[in-house]
């Protein structure tokens, strides 16, 4: 790799392979920090499934689709370290901060790369948990990296959709409310049999609920829902990402645990009522440009138990969620429709 970096224009490898929330949480910065430094290119190093998040990217943002399962082994990752070369990066933004980038990272140093690695603040996990820290937003411990490399810039990112108005792949009726009733760890996620009354309840009220969520059983237990409850739709397996984000752009509301689907909800400018259970917004992960009056949580001494999330919960009972009835989340959904409905009037 040539080192002459300071003779070429700048150009930002910027690292992030998982996970789709993490991912999903670069963006902010990734398009503000472009848009503010139209000079610099950026290419963000992700996994090809992540990289169909990068939707009407400003001109000089590209993304290198990696698999790293296909660069296993020395020779594998040897092979990896000579194709991210190749890019001839003059800095390296390391927003993940795993085994797998400090590799890379290192061979970039040796090769005269400057590289600034996101701070996870692993030691001071500890007290977060104790009660005696609130961590900063990774939002803002993302952006961090880009002022440490001399690209400083304000979060102007408003929506994916901002400049392209999204076509949603199905007819959406108003009010709309998107629920994602699923997480990937246990005690992250709302009791499913709870959330299901919460949906027939919206319903009820004349709430059109759209369902969000992966394949598989996933998927299957939303179209159950879908078939038994009158003005309940399942959005899970229909559509690619892109649907998915363009379907969440047209809800009045999104209602959503500790998972990814916060964050793609913020990713196209849609308000989100997030409950919070083993993991509180003091771990770092609030969703980008929601306010404090849209995190529901019981408040209960146990929380947080865990920074990212556990599959099973230590007091046996998730009553950090089950605190959170059925009624008091309905009355939430039904209040933010009412004041949606007399702004717009």
């Amino acid at each position: 790799m040539n080192t002459d970096s300071h003779l070429r224009p700048p150009h930002l490898l910027v690292l992030r392979f998982s996970a789709l929330g993490d991912v999903a949480m670069t963006l902010p910065v990734i398009y503000s920090v472009a848009e503010a430094h139209p000079e610099v290119r950026i290419t963000v190093v992700t996994r090809p499934f992540f990289s169909r998040l990068f939707i009407n990217a400003p001109a000089n943002v590209s993304v290198e689709a990696i698999e790293p399962r296909d660069y296993r082994g020395i020779t594998g990752r040897h092979r990896l370290l000579r194709k991210l070369s190749r890019l001839r990066p003059t800095a390296v933004a390391d927003l993940h901060n795993v085994g797998r980038t400090w590799l890379i990272d290192s061979w970039m140093r040796l090769h005269g790369v400057r590289v600034v690695k996101v701070d996870k603040m692993r030691r001071s996990r500890g007290k977060v948990l104790g009660h005696n820290l609130v961590q900063p937003d990774f939002i803002h411990r993302y952006m961090s990296v880009f002022d440490k490399l001399g690209f400083s810039a304000p979060l102007t990112f408003r929506s994916l959709f901002a400049d392209i108005p999204a076509q949603a792949p199905a007819p959406v009726g108003h009010p709309a409310v998107g629920v994602a009733p699923f997480a990937r760890y246990e005690n992250k996620m709302y009791p499913p049999e709870m959330m299901r009354r919460v949906v027939q309840s919206l319903a009820e009220r004349g709430v059109n609920v759209y369902l969000f969520g992966g394949r598989g059983h996933e998927a299957k237990e939303m179209e159950w829902w879908a078939r038994e409850i009158d003005g309940c739709h399942s959005v899970a397996g229909r559509f690619d990402l892109a649907g998915e984000l363009a379907m969440m752009s047209k809800m009045e509301l999104m209602i959503s645990m500790d998972s990814a689907n916060q964050h793609l909800a913020s990713l196209v400018d849609t308000p989100v009522l997030t409950l919070w259970g083993s993991t509180t917004p003091a771990c770092g992960f609030t969703a980008y440009r929601q306010p404090a009056s849209l995190q529901m949580m019981s408040g209960i001494d146990c929380q947080p138990c865990t920074i990212a999330g556990s599959t099973h919960c230590r007091r046996g009972d998730m009553a950090c969620m089950r605190r959170l009835s059925e009624d008091m989340i309905v009355g939430r959904v039904i209040d933010i429709l009412g004041k949606e409905k007399k702004a717009d009037v």
